[in-house]
């Protein structure tokens, strides 16, 4: 079954033959060859530096592999998303005609908005009932969701959004058990170890959402909620918001309050600041990230286990048959 795989070694990629190598040398100076069967491959996470050529994306791309490529300290660059082979121009037109007609383009962008703070409140209605202090910020998610009906033009939209993942962050300091206070949520760059790890972790989502959509029949660069031209892939913003608390925040809440992370894996860089997540760290979440998203549950409509990666592929189908008339997207909400 295809998988994703992680490098984080230094080398190059190539192909020979019909096979994906990753190369290194040594100490000793000696050529080390690692194999890869290009049929195991669903998507390549590069935090290496690493040499590749034109004719290896071509191989790649023949096998639909898409490559998603982070800088230094881990921050995501770009992807290298293949030609796409499964095109619909009907599906095509219905998504940008979906994005032109306002009202239509604001029920979708709303749905993602409450199926991201559904499970913000999920995720503080999991500590209120162990005894956290979290009222206020429960209280002011719930406001903010029964005020998104009200809300007639996007930017409404996400200045609701907004100021409930204020009061969600706030409450952060209840859930974790932090030496300094988190105080606010900061993104370029990321002022301390929570936000550099909800940065690095978001980062994994888009990707992994990217990959998904791949497969599915929908352009990635036609979204409702962010505007597309301000990232070239916001549709997969789009479909990330919801699960952000699901996947992200909750490992975050995990691997902190489980001591698996402290402030001596991060490191403060350059003069503004910056702290990020050093390698082993970044290993941590990676090998934790992927262990979230083979995680399966019982799917209540498919009545078959289903993993939290193919929840995302799901989703994206849910929105097709939106777009087509099929039946009314609902965005995704945990059951269990």
């Amino acid at each position: 079954m295809p998988q994703s795989y992680y490098i984080f070694r230094h080398g190059r990629l190539r192909r020979h033959q019909n096979t994906l190598y990753f190369e290194q040398e040594d100490e000793a100076g000696n050529r080390q060859r690692q194999p890869i069967p290009i049929e195991t491959v669903r998507d390549l996470y590069l935090f290496g530096e690493l040499e590749l050529n034109t004719r290896l994306l071509s191989f790649l791309a023949r096998h639909g592999v898409v490559v998603h490529c982070f800088n230094y300290h881990g921050f995501y660059v770009g992807s290298f998303y293949p030609r796409e082979t499964n095109v619909s121009g009907h599906l095509l037109v219905r998504q940008v005609e979906h994005y032109l007609v306002p009202e239509r383009r604001l029920y979708l962008a709303r749905e993602f908005v409450v199926g991201a703070l559904f499970h913000i409140r999920r995720n503080l209605n999991y500590y209120r009932n162990r005894g956290k202090a979290v009222d206020d910020a429960w209280a002011a998610v719930q406001g903010s969701i029964e005020g998104l009906e009200a809300c007639t033009t996007i930017p409404e939209l996400m200045s609701e959004e907004g100021h409930a993942r204020t009061a969600y962050y706030s409450a952060f300091n209840e859930i974790l058990e932090l030496e300094e206070p988190f105080d606010r949520r900061v993104r370029r760059p990321p002022n301390n170890m929570v936000n550099a790890l909800l940065s690095f972790g978001n980062s994994l989502l888009y990707a992994a959402v990217l990959t998904e959509l791949y497969v599915t029949q929908l352009n990635p660069t036609i979204s409702y909620l962010h505007e597309p031209s301000h990232r070239r892939f916001s549709l997969a913003l789009d479909i990330a918001e919801i699960f952000k608390p699901l996947l992200v925040d909750r490992m975050l809440f995990r691997m902190l309050n489980r001591n698996e992370l402290d402030e001596s894996d991060f490191e403060q860089v350059g003069e503004a600041g910056g702290v990020y997540l050093g390698e082993a760290a970044r290993r941590k979440v990676v090998r934790t990230f992927e262990e979230t998203m083979q995680t399966t549950v019982q799917h209540r409509y498919l009545k078959r286990k289903v993993s939290y990666r193919q929840l995302l592929r799901l989703e994206g189908y849910r929105l097709i048959r939106h777009l087509i008339g099929m039946e009314q997207y609902r965005a995704f909400r945990a059951w269990w």
